[in-house]
């Protein structure tokens, strides 16, 4: 078998880093994004009626 090389400590150190930059992050819950996109697309049927450019 293939012996392992050293670069076990580099590859978990950028996960760390990439852990570490996901806490500061936004996060939003998908159930959020649903109502708003939810919303949006009623907001946008609303206001095609209203202005006359239903189909």
């Amino acid at each position: 078998m293939a012996k392992r090389s050293g670069s076990g400590l580099q590859s978990s150190a950028g996960l760390m880093r990439y852990y570490e930059a996901d806490k500061n992050a936004v996060h939003i819950q998908p159930k959020t994004v649903l109502i708003v996109g939810a919303l949006a697309g009623i907001a946008v049927l609303f206001l095609s009626a209203v202005n006359g450019f239903w189909p």
